[in-house]
C-alpha cells in the first residue's frame, strides 16, 4: 500500500460524490437558523474574550510618608458662606496648617443657583481661640467689622441665601477628621448671628465625597447623600473607614487612590448645649491595601470555548436536519402509498 492510500484512509471527512448529495429546502432552513446560531454565539464569545476582568488581591500596607488627598463637594442650602469654615485635625489633635489646600465656597440664592464665589483660604485650618480678648470685646461692643458681618449674614440667611464647599484638603496619611461647621465665627459673633445653638441648620447634601481619583468600577457611598432637617438642629458624623487601593491597568499604569466604607450617626441639639451643630467626617485608614488588577482572557481559553460553540451547534444543526428529512421521508411515503389504493 502507497503512502498516499495510507494518508487517504486516514481521511475522517469522506467526500461523496455530487449527484450523490440530495439538497432539500427543510436542510436549507435548519442551515440558516445554524448559521444564525453561530454566528450570534461567535459575537458573544468574541465580546467575552475582548472585555477585561479584574483580579483583586490584598496586602499589608506599606506606604508611609504620603499625603491623603480629600476631595470635598457638598452644599449647605440653609448657611451663608460666610458662616462656614472646614477644618481638618489629625490623630494628635494638631490643626494641620493650610496644607497644598485648595477649598472654594459657591454662593447660592434660595433657588440653588450661583451668585458669587470666595476662596476659602482663610476658612481652613482655623485655630478658634476664646480667651479673655472675646470677652473683652463682648462687654465693650463689637468692632465695625463684626457688625457689617452680622448684619450681612442676617440678611443672607432672610433671603433664603446657601453656600457650596468643594475642592481638595491634603492631610497626613494617618487617622483624623474633618468637619464643616460655624466654628470658625467668635462665640458671640455666632449668638448674635443665630440667637443659639438650636437654630443652626447645617441641612446638606454631598455631592461628591473620595479619598482619592476614581478609577473603573469605583463607588464612593456618599455620593448623592442628602440630609434636611426640618426640626431641631443637630450635629451629624460619619465614620469612615478608608482601604488603600491600587489600579493596575492593562497598559501597565498604575492609579493609586482609596475606597472606603461609611455609617453615619446624627446627634440632636438642644438649647442648653454649649456644642454648635456641625458636619464631622472622622476616617481611618485599614492596615490592609487591595490591588485591583486589569487581565485578559487567555486566547488558547477563547479558541477552546469557540470550538466547543461552533461545534456543538453545527453537530445539534445536522441531527436536526436528519431527524426532520426521515420525517417528511416518512411522511410522503404515507400519503403516496394512499393514493395508490
Amino acid at each position: 500500500m502507497g503512502v498516499k492510500q495510507v494518508l487517504r484512509a486516514m481521511d475522517a471527512f469522506p467526500r461523496a460524490e455530487e449527484h450523490l448529495l440530495q439538497k432539500t429546502k427543510s436542510g436549507a432552513f435548519v442551515s440558516i437558523v445554524g448559521l444564525v446560531i453561530m454566528s450570534t454565539l461567535f459575537l458573544h464569545e468574541l465580546s467575552y474574550y475582548l472585555n477585561t476582568i479584574t483580579v483583586h488581591q490584598m496586602a499589608v500596607d506599606l506606604r508611609r510618608g504620603e499625603t491623603l488627598p480629600i476631595h470635598i463637594n457638598m452644599t449647605f442650602p440653609s448657611l451663608p458662606c460666610d458662616v462656614l469654615s472646614v477644618d481638618a485635625i489629625d490623630m494628635s489633635g494638631k490643626h494641620e496648617v493650610d496644607l497644598d489646600t485648595n477649598i472654594w465656597k459657591l454662593r447660592l440664592n434660595s433657588d440653588g443657583h450661583i451668585t458669587g464665589t470666595e476662596y476659602l483660604s482663610d476658612l481652613v485650618e482655623k485655630e478658634h481661640k476664646h480667651d479673655d480678648s472675646d470677652n473683652k470685646t463682648h462687654m465693650q461692643g463689637f468692632d465695625q467689622d463684626a457688625e457689617n458681618l452680622i448684619k450681612k449674614v442676617k440678611q443672607a440667611l432672610a433671603h433664603g441665601e446657601g453656600c457650596r464647599v468643594y475642592g481638595v484638603l491634603d492631610v497626613q496619611r494617618v487617622a483624623g477628621n474633618f468637619h464643616i461647621s460655624v466654628h470658625g465665627l467668635n462665640i458671640f459673633v455666632a449668638q448674635m448671628i443665630f440667637g443659639g445653638t438650636t437654630h443652626v441648620n447645617v441641612s446638606h447634601i454631598i455631592h461628591d465625597l473620595s479619598f482619592g481619583p476614581k478609577y473603573p468600577g469605583s463607588h464612593n457611598p456618599l455620593d448623592g447623600t442628602e440630609r434636611i432637617l426640618r426640626g431641631a438642629s443637630g450635629t451629624f458624623k460619619y465614620y469612615i473607614k478608608i482601604v488603600p487601593t491600587e489600579y493596575r491597568y492593562l497598559s501597565k499604569e498604575v492609579l493609586p487612590t482609596n475606597q472606603f466604607s461609611v455609617s453615619e450617626y446624627f446627634s440632636p441639639i438642644n438649647e442648653f448645649d454649649r456644642t454648635w451643630p456641625a458636619v464631622y467626617f472622622l476616617y481611618d485608614l485599614s492596615p490592609i491595601t487591595v490591588t485591583i488588577r486589569e487581565e485578559r482572557r487567555n486566547f488558547l481559553h477563547f479558541i477552546t470555548r469557540l470550538c466547543a460553540v461552533l461545534g456543538g451547534t453545527f453537530a445539534l444543526t445536522g441531527m436536526l436536519d436528519k431527524w426532520m428529512f426521515r420525517f417528511l421521508e416518512a411522511v410522503m411515503k404515507k400519503d403516496s402509498r394512499g393514493l395508490v389504493r
